[in-house]
């Protein structure tokens, strides 16, 4: 296990989100990554090998901790670099994914017999007083 997995199931395990979604999530997007690898291994190459960028790395080496990241990896640090640079636009992205859906398929589902009927019954009035 690497110290970058380590710090997201913390942050799973800490915050206040759903751990089963974190976790679907998780298990969703893992093979999503892995058709990322060859675009991953050329960020990290390139980053790697730039001579610039050499006495940082030797640095990072040298601390205590930070070798833990597997940084020297090609795939560790371009997949880190390029999800890092695509953080923000993911974000307003999945911002606005969510809204549509709230206004079109959510309200669908909300108008459904089948979900008047769950949000009618009894198991769901139990449901609703253990939740926060």
């Amino acid at each position: 296990m690497s110290l970058h997995n380590l710090v997201v199931f913390s942050l799973l395990v800490l915050l206040n989100v759903s751990f089963g979604g974190g976790m679907l999530g998780w298990a969703l997007f893992v093979p999503i990554g892995f058709l990322f690898d060859p675009l991953f291994d050329k960020i990290g190459l390139s980053l790697l090998t730039a001579p610039s960028l050499r006495p940082l790395w030797t640095d990072w080496t040298n601390t205590p901790i930070l070798p833990f990241t597997n940084f020297n990896n090609t795939v560790v640090l371009g997949s880190f670099v390029g999800w890092v640079v695509l953080a923000i636009p993911i974000f307003f992205a999945a911002r606005y994914g969510v809204a549509r859906y709230r206004a079109t398929v959510g309200e669908r589902v909300r108008q459904s017999r089948f979900y008047k009927a769950v949000t009618a019954s009894q198991v769901y009035n139990v449901y609703k007083m253990f939740r926060p």
